[in-house]
């Protein structure tokens, strides 16, 4: 049987309660590339580490020469007093989040993995959840949001936008930030390093998970199908989540074979002449194409008398419309697969 390669990077500084908050952080993240091992002491760990370490990051109070023993493929400096020191090192800042640290690490580290990573992760089926509907102003998005935030509450949950203007300011990238249009870019030029990218992307609200929606809808409309299914796909094979959440909109092509794939369909509508007209269109378009699988997984939703929803995304879990989507869960989850 051949012997399972272990990635090690070492962490030390010998500001011991830094150490153990990075650490506690770092061991709560999913499946990063790497077997952490702290310490808060140089000669301990010049003393325990023997072989070649894939990543060496080390306080600028506790560097010191020796540390090129061990050979590290990359040695990283926490920064602590704003002057680079050393050359032939890299340098990330000590004093910021630690979520801005990791993603800085793994963006280091992205630059000498030179082989595929394969990374342990747990046997599980990804279900992807659909919404759609061809009705504007029906709460698709409040409605998608409050189900990825809920889900996320017990699950590992992605929450993705693919609506032409996302509506919520909370989830709108700015200019520098990457976005989805960023993530199927390293799809397709760095295929054995998307995990590691997709780490780096990653924006939070409490335990969800969720990509930036492209700053300019326009580019939605020049991602082919294949592409759309091939980013699904790989989120798939990742194996880190439970439900994929997609908010889905006529901007993109593909829309009918991303509605095959999910396990769920949601379709939000109203009550008015006008929204019931454009709903029977849609479903007999998806007939006439051959999708009827779509409508039979399909729930319609019409969501009254909810005058205001909350401003902050956090509040979207209370209220009524979270007990509507509590309770479908909670079908969805009775449903034998």
């Amino acid at each position: 049987m051949k012997e399972k390669i272990c990635r090690v990077m070492a962490l030390c500084d010998v500001e011991e309660e830094f150490a153990q908050l990075m650490t506690d952080f770092l061991n709560k993240r999913k499946s990063l590339p790497w077997e952490l091992h702290t310490y808060t002491n140089v000669e301990d760990m010049l003393g325990v580490e023997q072989r070649e370490i894939e990543m060496l990051v080390v306080a600028e109070s506790a560097f010191c020469q020796n540390l090129q023993n061990l050979s590290p493929k990359r040695l990283v400096v926490l920064n602590e007093s704003g002057v680079m020191k050393w050359d032939d090192v890299f340098y990330v800042d000590k004093y910021q989040e630690a979520e801005e640290i990791l993603k800085q690490l793994l963006g280091i580290y992205m630059e000498v993995a030179d082989q595929p990573l394969s990374l342990p992760g747990i046997n599980r089926k990804t279900v992807f959840i659909g919404n759609y509907s061809p009705v504007r102003r029906c709460m698709q998005t409040s409605f998608a949001l409050t189900m990825s935030l809920m889900l996320a509450e017990e699950h590992p949950t992605l929450y993705l936008n693919f609506e032409h203007y996302a509506g919520r300011t909370e989830l709108l990238p700015d200019m520098q930030t990457l976005d989805m249009a960023d993530l199927l870019y390293f799809l397709n030029a760095q295929k054995d390093k998307f995990r590691l990218r997709l780490q780096t992307m990653l924006k939070h609200k409490g335990r969800l998970d969720y990509i930036p929606p492209m700053k300019s809808g326009q580019n939605l409309l020049t991602v082919t199908a294949a592409e759309w299914l091939g980013l699904l796909q790989k989120i798939e094979e990742l194996d880190e989540y439970a439900y994929v959440v997609l908010d889905l909109s006529e901007s993109m092509q593909g829309l009918f074979e991303i509605l095959r794939l999910c396990t769920k369909v949601y379709t939000l509508t109203l009550e008015d002449r006008i929204a019931q007209g454009k709903l029977l269109q849609y479903e007999q378009i998806l007939a006439m194409y051959e999708f009827g699988d779509v409508l039979g997984k399909t729930k319609r939703l019409c969501i009254p008398h909810i005058c205001r929803l909350p401003e902050e995304l956090e509040q979207l879990t209370k209220g009524d419309m979270a007990d509507l989507v509590r309770r479908l869960i909670r079908e969805m989850k009775e449903v034998p697969e």
